[in-house]
């Protein structure tokens, strides 16, 4: 009997509106470690962007981990529970990892090469990292399991939506919290994190997961031998198409995310702009990705996924276009064009996440589904944390290292996303998603195949 068979599961408003709390204190979390410290390390203690960068990719870098923990919540339940106490077990780590955080910022706050600081916050950004990781794939796949088939997938991408949405909500919230960096009110924004943060990280899941003394795997079929990690792995590379659609995935989501870790430093070293107003930039453009992303999901949500390479490619090119507008701002002086690049570029992500997710799930065979998201994935995180590093290496090489003014430095560095952006699309172009599908047992009639293929 099948996972689904067994719970019963009816995904009701109120189950929606449960599991999509949990991303709450996932929002809160990260925009203290990603945006508000990472601010305050840069522009108000004049740390180089570079190691700041570096730590807060690390939970990135180290996202196969992601898969493990998703392969012992399938096979190996912990008291009865196959998802539930994997999850909490990494959002405690995360909770632990919070204190740390600003115990680095009182430590460098009075002293910017003190070895104790820059451990102490090694040692939080490696806890909140792993907690992350260890947790995200056994939530993902309670969720999924909390759904009946038919509204799986709508499950996983109400909660994903509700964590910009979150986003958003708490980027404003904290930035009228804190319009100015002071150590009391950030300790103030962590202890708020931990207690409501993980309120919701128990409250959304609590009850949802029945505890069951069955071994894991009773319903796994073993009348045809299935073959082990390596070999699947090397199937899967061996495919052309997949090498290009990992090559795409992996470029786009790496100059994407350049902006990440040097979008509020950018704020303040080039215009001199408050901590409160320079908070609120992530707010922006996530924003506009949630409002694109649900109109995209209205308004094409009968297509079929194999042909939303258009959408995802256009998807790209107005985020270039948002960055090339914030490199054009950064050069001319003209801040006040600074929220309307970052608009645009969020009515392109969200385009691209509607069209990448669509694509993500056709680039995956129904025997081994689980690895090649698996592959996606990893080249999500992996490369999202390649950007983030980047943005600040590339920060630290133009302003610090060759001399080029703010304005200079991080117009290069906006421009070079947006290139690598519109690289991405024309990789994708180069990618037979259709004979994919085609080969994977998808049904294509040969007038839907030209019409695709068109596009």
């Amino acid at each position: 009997m099948a996972i689904h068979q067994k719970l019963k599961p009816t995904f009701t408003f109120w189950r929606a509106a449960r599991l999509s709390s949990f991303q709450i204190g996932s929002a809160m979390g990260d925009i203290l470690v990603t945006s508000i410290w990472n601010r305050v390390m840069i522009s108000n203690f004049g740390i180089p962007a570079a190691p700041v960068s570096l730590l807060i990719a690390l939970r990135y870098l180290i996202a196969p981990i992601s898969l493990w923990a998703g392969f012992l919540s399938d096979t190996k339940p912990l008291f009865g529970y196959r998802r539930t106490l994997y999850i909490w077990l990494g959002r405690i780590l995360m909770i632990i990892s919070l204190p740390l955080l600003g115990l680095s910022l009182t430590l460098l706050g009075v002293n910017q090469s003190s070895v104790l600081g820059w451990a102490v916050a090694t040692i939080s950004s490696f806890l909140y990292g792993i907690g992350t990781l260890i947790s995200g794939s056994p939530f993902l796949a309670l969720v999924r399991d909390s759904a009946p088939p038919e509204k799986q997938g709508l499950a996983i991408s109400t909660v994903q939506t509700s964590l910009i949405v979150f986003f958003a909500v708490f980027g404003i919230v904290f930035s009228l919290w804190m319009a100015v960096y002071e150590e009391p009110i950030f300790w103030q924004m962590v202890a708020a994190t931990m207690l409501l943060g993980g309120f919701f990280w128990f409250f959304a899941i609590i009850g949802v997961e029945k505890r069951s003394n069955s071994p894991a795997n009773q319903n796994v079929e073993t009348s045809t031998p299935q073959p082990g990690f390596s070999e699947t792995l090397r199937k899967i590379w061996q495919d052309r198409r997949t090498r290009g659609f990992f090559v795409f995935l992996s470029l786009a989501t790496m100059s994407a995310w350049i902006q990440d870790a040097i979008l509020e430093p950018f704020g303040a070293d080039v215009f001199a702009m408050p901590a409160g107003r320079t908070t609120r930039f992530n707010s922006y453009w996530q924003v506009a990705t949630v409002i694109f992303l649900v109109g995209s999901m209205y308004l094409w949500r009968k297509q079929p996924p194999e042909r939303q390479g258009k959408i995802a490619s256009g998807g790209l090119l107005v985020m270039a276009a948002g960055m090339m507008l914030l490199a054009i701002v950064s050069l001319s002086g003209l801040s006040s064009l600074t929220e309307m690049s970052l608009f645009i570029y969020g009515a392109g992500f969200g385009l691209y996440t509607f069209g990448g997710l669509s694509l993500m799930a056709v680039m995956s065979s129904d025997r081994e589904a689980g690895a090649y998201l698996g592959l996606w994935t990893i080249s999500i995180l992996v490369f999202k944390g390649v950007g983030t590093f980047l943005g600040g290496a590339l920060r630290d090489l133009f302003l610090l290292k060759i001399g080029f003014s703010a304005g200079l430095s991080y117009a290069l560095i906006y421009s070079l996303s947006a290139i690598g952006l519109v690289v991405a699309v024309m990789v994708l172009a180069q990618v037979d998603v259709l004979g994919f599908a085609r080969d994977m047992g998808r049904t294509i009639n040969r007038t839907e195949a030209q019409i695709a293929g068109a596009d």
